[in-house]
C-alpha cells in the first residue's frame, strides 16, 4: 500500500466524450481513496462536457480555450494555432499557482496543452490510453511522458514500450458488484423477473443506427415476449417514447439516459452496444453477452478496433453498423434464445475484465512522484 505520509497535488487533464471523463473521475476517487486529503483539480477544454460532469463528480476543473482540428477547412483550423499557444500559456499558470507533484492526461484536447507544460517543467506525468487504437494527444505526448496505462495489450506500435504498462480502464466502482443487485434492478426498472430482457445502450448521445434498427424490430422482439431496457440519447427519444406506449405491455422501457447503468447491466441477459472503451471495459467487468455494433463515425475507426480484440477471444459478437438494419435484431434474437452461447461470451469476456484499473494506475503515479 502506498504510504500516507502526505496528501498529494494532482491535476488531472483532458475530456471531450464520456469516455475520457469517467476514468478520470475514477483515477480522482481512487486517489481520495488512498488519502482524502489528496488535491486535485480537473483541466479540461471550454464548452465540452466535463465541464459539467466533473463539478457534478465533486471535483473543480479549470477551462482552456482549445477544440481539436477538423477534417475539413475551417474557420476553426485557422484559429487553432492560436488555441495551442494560449493554452499552453494558461496551462503554465494553472501549474505554477497549483503546484501539482504530478499529472494525468486522459486523451481528449485538454490533456496536449497541460502535459506539454507540465513536462517542459519537469513534472512527472502520466497518459492513460482507453482505445486499442491511440488517440493523436496521447500519441504526441508520449516521448514527453514517463508512463503510458494502456487498456489492451499490443500497444507498442503507439508508444514506447519501455513506458507502457498494461492496467486496463478505470470504471465507475458501482458497476464492479451490479450482478448482485438484480432484484433492485427489475424493480428500478419495472420489469418481470420470468422474461429474458435486453439492454440497448449506444454511448450517452445515443446512436442513430442502432436505434433505427432496434425500433423497426420492436415488432419481433415483443412478439417473442423479451423486454428491452433501451437508452436512446435525446435526439430519438420522442419517437422511442411513441413506441414504448405501443408496446406499453410487453415491458418496453425507453430511457433518453440512464443513470443507474449498474441496474442495467443488472437487468440485463444480453446487451448491445457501441464499441467505446470505456462501455468494453464495463462489459467485461459485468460479464454480459455482448453484441457490438462500432460507430464509424470515430477517429482511425478505432471502435471496429475495440470490438475485434473481443471478437478474436470469442468474447463478443460483431456487427457492423452498416448491416445493423438487416441483422442487428435477428442477431439479438438468436443469442437471447442461445444460452450456451451467452455462457461461452460471459465466460470468455470475464478473462478480459481487469477489475484493479484505478488502483493500478495510481500505483505507478504514486512511484513517479516518489
Amino acid at each position: 500500500m502506498p504510504d500516507k505520509q502526505r496528501p498529494y497535488r494532482v491535476i488531472i487533464s483532458g475530456g471531450g466524450t464520456g469516455g475520457h471523463i469517467y476514468p478520470a473521475v475514477a483515477i480522482a476517487n481512487q486517489l481520495k481513496a488512498i488519502n482524502p486529503a489528496t488535491e486535485i483539480l480537473f483541466v479540461g477544454a471550454k464548452g465540452r462536457m466535463e465541464m459539467t460532469k466533473v463539478p457534478e463528480a465533486g471535483y473543480k476543473i479549470v477551462g482552456l480555450w482549445i477544440s481539436g482540428i477538423q477534417r475539413r477547412l475551417t474557420l476553426d483550423n485557422l484559429s487553432f494555432p492560436l488555441k495551442v499557444l494560449s493554452s499552453i500559456k494558461a496551462s503554465h499558470k494553472i501549474i505554477k499557482d497549483f503546484k501539482p507533484d504530478a499529472v494525468v492526461g486522459v486523451g481528449g484536447y485538454a490533456s496536449g496543452p497541460l502535459l506539454y507544460a507540465a513536462t517542459a517543467r519537469k513534472i512527472p506525468a502520466l497518459i492513460q490510453e482507453q482505445n486499442s487504437y491511440a488517440g493523436i494527444t496521447n500519441k504526441l505526448l508520449a516521448k514527453r511522458v514517463n508512463k503510458v496505462c494502456v487498456a489492451y495489450p499490443n500497444m507498442a506500435a503507439f508508444f514506447p514500450e519501455d513506458k507502457l504498462v498494461l492496467t486496463g480502464n478505470p470504471v465507475r466502482s458501482d458497476i464492479l458488484d451490479s450482478n448482485s443487485k438484480r432484484v433492485e434492478a427489475l424493480a428500478h426498472f419495472g420489469i418481470a423477473a420470468d422474461k429474458k430482457t435486453i439492454l440497448v445502450i449506444g454511448g450517452s448521445l445515443g446512436a442513430r443506427t442502432i436505434n433505427q434498427s432496434i425500433a423497426a424490430g420492436l415488432e419481433q422482439l415483443a412478439q417473442a415476449g423479451y423486454q428491452l431496457i433501451w437508452q436512446t440519447g435525446k435526439a430519438f427519444y420522442q419517437q422511442a417514447q411513441e413506441l414504448e406506449q405501443k408496446y406499453s405491455s410487453q415491458g418496453i422501457k425507453a430511457f433518453d439516459f440512464i443513470k443507474r447503468m449498474d441496474l442495467a447491466y443488472a437487468a440485463a441477459d444480453v446487451v448491445i452496444s457501441r464499441a467505446g472503451a470505456l462501455s468494453i471495459s464495463e462489459l467485461c467487468l459485468v460479464a454480459k453477452p455482448a453484441i457490438l455494433v462500432p460507430s464509424p463515425n470515430v477517429a482511425e475507426d478505432h471502435q471496429t478496433k475495440n470490438a475485434m480484440a473481443l471478437v478474436q477471444q470469442q468474447a463478443a459478437i460483431l456487427v457492423r453498423d452498416q448491416e445493423a438494419g438487416q441483422k442487428l435484431v435477428q442477431t439479438a434474437l438468436q443469442l437471447v434464445q442461445n444460452e450456451e452461447e451467452q455462457k461461452r461470451l460471459s465466460q470468455n469476456i470475464l478473462k478480459m475484465a481487469k477489475p484493479n484499473a484505478a488502483a493500478d494506475i495510481v500505483n505507478e503515479l504514486i512511484k513517479l512522484i516518489k
